[in-house]
């Protein structure tokens, strides 16, 4: 399984972003959904790497979040709400947001300690570089994208050329950040015991 823990990075100083984190998180598939644990943190598990790397690419673009992804077993059966689970997988998930916090991508993966963890980490920590480093055009394009419509029905629906929006696409590193989501889910399966 797979337990993501994510907390507010500057909470004490910004308004409670938790609301529209689970707003955004809400069509992630999930075992256990997403559920604020404590003051400005979420938690969740699941079990499709493909998932996980969703979640992390949502969060990621806004900038505002330490995440740890934990993978290992969980106990179960699972208790119904997300806060109350325990096993490996939430200690893991504890321990990755904590290092998170101190990392400049503020993303972690603590797993069985193999070397699947620290490169799914690194395809993750790429992911979150990718998306924090566009501006809000290249923010809006990738989100018409991310709705399935081609690139001539994104420059339609934003009113632009069609070479505007490949424009916007490609300084916003649109299909290297998706080889990053393929390749971040597949790391996180090889990192699943």
């Amino acid at each position: 399984m797979y337990v993501l823990t994510i907390d507010q990075r500057r909470s004490r100083s910004e308004p409670d972003r938790v609301p529209e984190a689970l707003a955004a998180l809400a069509g992630v598939t999930t075992i256990r959904p997403f559920d604020r644990t404590a003051g400005d943190e979420l938690q969740a598990v699941l079990d499709d790497p493909e998932a996980v790397t969703e979640a992390v690419g949502i969060l990621a673009s806004d900038g505002h979040w330490s995440i740890g992804v934990g993978i290992g077993d969980v106990e179960l059966p699972l208790p119904e709400q997300t806060r109350a689970g325990r096993g490996q997988a939430f200690e893991r998930a504890r321990e990755a947001v904590n290092s998170a916090k101190t990392t400049r991508y503020h993303v972690s993966v603590v797993g069985s300690g193999g070397a699947a963890d620290g490169h799914a980490q690194t395809a993750l920590r790429l992911l979150v570089r990718t998306a924090t480093g566009r501006s809000a055009a290249g923010q809006e394009a990738i989100r018409e994208m991310r709705l399935g419509h081609s690139q001539s029905e994104a420059a339609a629906t934003l009113g632009i050329t069609p070479q505007a929006i490949s424009q916007r696409l490609q300084a916003a590193d649109w299909h290297i950040e998706e080889d990053t989501r393929v390749l971040a889910t597949h790391l996180l399966e090889v990192a699943h015991p």
